[in-house]
């Protein structure tokens, strides 16, 4: 059986990947080198890493989409636009219950967050 682990993304900018993922997401690191940085939940592990072939924005910033689930989408959403993230697409009620949210992290990869619905 695959099994899905994680995801990383490349950049050219490490330090400034670094300070949006820990100092406006809040994400903790779990593992910290010279040209990579591991962030772990459970046995998902999410992270960034300095690449030598990796130059500027995402030229594709739709073809993978990361999701982060949050407990207050609104509280979350106007915490980071306070902290200068602009949104693709503010905080809107899905069908299915939960809510959604769309914005770029610094090298422009999409990212979405989650507020699951209450059961």
């Amino acid at each position: 059986m695959v099994k899905f682990s994680g995801a990383i993304i490349w950049t050219n900018d490490l330090v400034r990947m670094q300070l949006f993922y820990e100092n406006i997401l809040k994400l903790k690191p779990h593992s910290v080198r010279d040209n990579f940085i591991a962030y772990r939940w459970r046995d998902l592990r999410f992270s960034i890493g300095l690449h030598s072939e990796v130059n500027g924005s995402s030229k594709e910033p739709f073809r993978i989409m990361l999701n982060f689930d949050v407990s207050n989408i609104q509280e979350v959403t106007k915490l980071l636009k306070s902290n200068g993230v602009r949104f693709l697409r503010d905080p809107e009620k899905e069908h299915w219950g939960g809510w959604v949210c769309t914005f770029l992290d610094p090298d422009g990869n999409t990212i979405q967050l989650l507020q699951q619905p209450d059961l």
